[in-house]
């Protein structure tokens, strides 16, 4: 029997995989437990207009971080904060205080979890840092 998984089961499938199982595990197991459903033509049609609805949306979402890309492209984004006499800040700058001057300089919400950071910035000067827009799509910055 055909059946469409609801979540992901271990030794079967992930989210959203077509896959045969048997009759007695997909009626006793996976459909009372609400993992799977049957893979029949209205529920097919379901599955492939959702599929292509998610599909439409990661590309807007690709094509929205590609135009943020491009937006920040050539920029410095300056961030001030109190430094000792030997360049060394008290602190660091952290990915936080990096979204938020984006959002405020360049009118852009970029998430603090998108933004790597390699090594802590801890000193004065120009450091580079990744912003992870979306898969596939990375800016390399100067803060």
């Amino acid at each position: 029997m055909k059946v469409i998984l609801m979540t992901d089961v271990k030794g079967m499938g992930k989210k959203g995989d077509i896959v045969n199982a048997s009759d007695g595990h997909a009626r006793n197991y996976l459909f009372p437990r609400n993992l799977a459903i049957p893979a029949d033509k209205q529920n097919l049609n379901e599955w492939t207009a959702k599929k292509s609805s998610e599909a439409h949306k990661k590309e807007l979402e690709k094509q929205e971080a590609i135009k943020i890309k491009d937006k920040l492209e050539k920029v410095t984004l300056t961030i001030k904060t109190k430094a000792g006499e030997n360049g060394k800040t008290f602190g660091s700058i952290t990915s936080k205080e990096i979204s938020e001057s984006i959002e405020k300089e360049f009118k852009e919400k970029i998430d603090k979890k998108k933004i790597v950071i390699k090594d802590p910035i801890k000193t004065l000067g120009v450091s580079t840092v990744e912003l992870r827009l979306f898969e596939g799509v990375i800016r390399k910055a100067k803060s």
